[in-house]
């Protein structure tokens, strides 16, 4: 009887055993497979975010560029409606892009999708890996000659915005106050001019130009090197003594017969002295053909003319170019947005909206002509022709070096115009001085 009685007890308490045991697994396998759920789903929930961001980041890029090249809000609207891209401006001084571009590109990351390029930088942004070359077609860049500017052996690295070449401006009122019935088309006729001028008490200081220690200065004798000689650079891009000489023998005489305020060789205000009155001919920025008939910058309105630059014995018959471009960042997260960022902000449509919103003067000789058609633009002179006439000073591309030789070419130009070198020292100090550095580069 104890022995069945146990045995009894015995399968009970199996029958119990495996119950229980049959119940946790089924419990842990229902929980299990609730927690494979759980994370699976999470899985899913993470992928799509990451996937939105993904989509997110495609669909934006960043602009770099200084206030005055930044479009309306309305057209950055309507760019996004078109493209799908919305752009978030950074709205920074041309003087700290430079930095900021070599800053984040040392750590191989983009400053912005797209920056201010400005000519004088396209070089060393090539040379550095800092910009992504870009392709306009044939089309576009015969309507925008100051493109070549920003090519490098062949490859355009930037595309051009806003246009900045050089016009000669003469007063007219001045001029037949002193008799003179012709604008001067030659230096030895300007130099003429301005002695007469001076003599008359017409204009104390009738030419107005550059000679301070900074950039100003070596743009003034890149200009007036190249439309006297056709060169300043030799084919090894080193200078040539005969084209520099004649460039800073002009700008000696002028200097040592009175003809330029002496201020100028301190400060950098040449350009302003034509539109307050203060002189009578001056070559400068394109941008001052609306200036000087601006009643709110201008004393001048209506008084002064816009022609070609002079020459050795005839007009010149050519200009340079320093034009501000925009370009694409080779570490760019969205490079297909940014380039259709570049395309409609280089578009002639935009560009002619660019010159109605914020007086951008554009870069498409095909806009400029319509912006004159339209009667946008007042007493334009030689504007449209010297537009067609741009062609660069550098016969290889603006060298990684220029900040380099800029600096010996000002502070020398600077020394020749507080008389403490001679036109033929000055030369010789150039020449030197800037070869070293093509040596060296």
């Amino acid at each position: 009887m104890k022995t069945i009685r146990r045995a009894a007890l015995c399968l009970c308490l199996a029958s119990s055993l495996l119950y229980a045991c049959g119940g946790k697994t089924q419990e842990g396998s229902a929980k299990d497979a609730e927690q494979k759920k759980g994370s699976s789903a999470a899985a899913e929930e993470k992928a799509e975010s990451e996937s939105e961001k993904q989509g997110k980041a495609a669909s934006e890029i960043s602009f770099m560029i200084p206030d005055w090249g930044v479009p309306t809000e309305e057209m950055l609207k309507d760019f996004e409606e078109q493209s799908g891209v919305k752009v978030n401006v950074l709205t920074t001084g041309w003087d700290d892009i430079r930095n900021k571009i070599s800053t984040a590109a040392a750590g191989k990351t983009a400053a912005a999708d797209v920056f201010e390029v400005d000519w004088s930088w396209v070089g060393e942004f090539q040379k550095a890996g800092w910009i992504a070359p870009i392709s306009l077609s044939q089309e576009d860049m015969d309507d925008m000659v100051s493109a070549k500017t920003f090519s490098v052996d062949g490859t355009l690295y930037a595309v051009p915005y806003s246009n900045d070449y050089r016009i000669a401006y003469y007063n007219k009122s001045m001029f037949d106050q002193a008799g003179i019935s012709e604008p001067p088309k030659t230096w030895k006729e300007v130099i003429s001019d301005a002695k007469l001028l001076k003599e008359k008490g017409i204009c104390e200081y009738p030419v107005s130009n550059p000679m301070s220690a900074d950039e100003k200065s070596t743009t003034t004798f890149l200009w007036l090197a190249y439309t006297l000689d056709g060169k300043v650079f030799n084919e090894d891009n080193t200078l040539n003594r005969e084209a520099a000489l004649d460039a800073l023998s002009i700008l000696d005489e002028i200097n040592r017969e009175g003809l330029s305020d002496p201020a100028n060789r301190a400060v950098s205000e040449a350009f302003p002295r034509l539109r307050n009155g203060e002189a009578a001919f001056m070559v400068g920025p394109s941008s001052n053909v609306m200036a000087v008939n601006d009643p709110r910058k201008s004393k001048v309105v209506g008084q002064v003319i816009p022609i070609l630059l002079p020459g050795k014995e005839a007009q010149a018959e050519v200009t340079t170019p320093f034009a501000e471009a925009v370009g694409i960042s080779p570490y760019s997260k969205n490079p297909e947005g940014a380039k259709k960022f570049v395309e409609w902000y280089s578009s002639p449509e935009v560009q002619y909206q660019l010159y109605e919103e914020i007086s951008n003067l554009p870069t498409r000789t095909s806009v400029l002509e319509k912006l004159l058609k339209d009667g946008k633009i007042q007493n334009p002179g030689a504007m449209l022709e010297l537009a067609k006439r741009i062609e660069s000073p550098f016969p290889n591309g603006v060298p990684i070096y220029y900040t380099r030789m800029s600096t010996e070419i000002f502070n020398t130009i600077n020394q020749m115009a507080n008389e403490k070198l001679s036109a033929e020292e000055a030369a010789d100090q150039l020449v030197e001085k800037v070869n070293k550095i093509v040596k060296e580069g």
